[in-house]
């Protein structure tokens, strides 16, 4: 048996979640975490807000299923890590702002740190026995969201119901204004940098409107590995949950016949969400927490109206620019830098 914790299990990952646990005879649910509605009866353990570390100690899971949204995942990211127990990661947002601090205990505590985004899963499974001598480059593929093609100028009045209507994923409203911005993208190819060890420039991102391939990787001989799949997520949720075994889901396999397959560059003026993490990333020290954190505030005030879409960039620059970077020494000198740069982007709110 498999014990697991699920954190986050009434969102749209923690659902599909349990459809696979609830599959697998050999997963066991010990524990179950949601942020405000009740969720009495799911597992022996269960808790509503609160620390999620305390309910970690107390269920003593083999693996973390971390699908909290935002920087509130960090502490059971680092608790899994620490302590050795396989964490399934779908909270990209504890890695990309404590990507030094993540990485470090995940050294020291051995586990496996099994990525649940879709690009990520495919990642890990086309670099998987490849040594890194052998690895040119990674290439994450964005949908390009409900945007794509529109001018920075169409984009100025665009309201959070068009925003939240994604064409091929189901997704929670936060990540899916970050999908539409293409910050999502950006979260991704920090997270990627960590995961991976690869260095920036060797990560690329095209546009990929259908979300048939999840991620390709080059290789030093001109090779082109690529992931295809339905764009589904119980797939990469089964993959982490039932590692090593590839356990069968009721998702339908892929048709060849009529499949195309179209890429596009990325407009980098219309979305320069994505060019802003590139250069947090590239500065590193909390810069990327920085930037996750302006984007939260950000987005949380666009989905409330106070903010209009095209703006959410600007405040993650300002407040960017605001930031010194400087790297954290330990969580409470990174959480320290998060509310600062949560101040700075609150100050930089305007009208929609």
């Amino acid at each position: 048996m498999k014990r697991i914790a699920l954190l986050g299990a009434t969102g749209s990952i923690g659902r599909q979640a349990l459809e696979i646990i609830g599959a697998h005879p050999e997963l066991e649910l010990v524990a179950a975490a949601s942020g405000s509605r009740p969720i009495d009866g799911l597992a022996p353990l269960t808790q509503v807000g609160g620390d999620l570390t305390e309910l970690l100690e107390r269920s003593k899971p083999d693996l973390v299923l971390n699908a909290v949204v935002g920087f509130a995942g960090l502490p059971a990211t680092l608790w899994a890590l620490e302590r050795g127990a396989d964490l399934a990661l779908a909270n990209k947002e504890s890695l990309v702002a404590a990507g030094e601090l993540a990485t470090s205990a995940w050294r020291r505590g051995g586990g496996r740190l099994l990525p649940v985004d879709s690009e990520h899963s495919a990642a890990l499974q086309c670099l998987e026995g490849k040594t890194p001598d052998t690895v040119h480059s990674l290439v994450l593929t964005a949908s390009g969201g409900p945007f794509r093609r529109r001018n920075r100028e169409e984009l100025s009045n665009v309201t959070p119901a068009e925003a939240l209507a994604h064409p091929t994923w189901n997704m929670g409203p936060k990540i899916t204004v970050d999908s539409a911005t293409l910050a999502n993208k950006g979260l991704e190819l920090i997270e990627a940098h960590w995961l991976f060890g690869l260095p920036y420039d060797a990560i690329e991102v095209v546009v990929h409107p259908s979300s048939i391939v999840h991620s390709l990787v080059r290789l030093r001989d001109g090779a082109l590995l690529a992931h295809l799949g339905v764009p589904d997520m119980r797939v990469p949720i089964s993959y982490a949950l039932t590692y090593p075994s590839r356990s069968a889901t009721p998702v339908p396999q892929l048709p060849l016949e009529g499949l195309t397959l179209a890429f596009e560059a990325v407009d980098d003026h219309a979305f320069p969400l994505l060019g802003l993490a590139r250069a947090a990333g590239e500065v590193g020290g909390t810069a990327p927490c920085a930037y996750n954190a302006a984007n939260e505030v950000a987005v949380a005030a666009f989905l409330e109206g106070r903010l209009a879409f095209a703006d959410i960039a600007s405040v993650v620059e300002e407040t960017l620019a605001r930031v010194d970077g400087a790297p954290a020494r330990d969580l409470d000198e990174l959480v320290a830098a998060d509310d600062e740069a949560r101040r700075l982007a609150a100050r930089g709110l305007q009208p929609a």
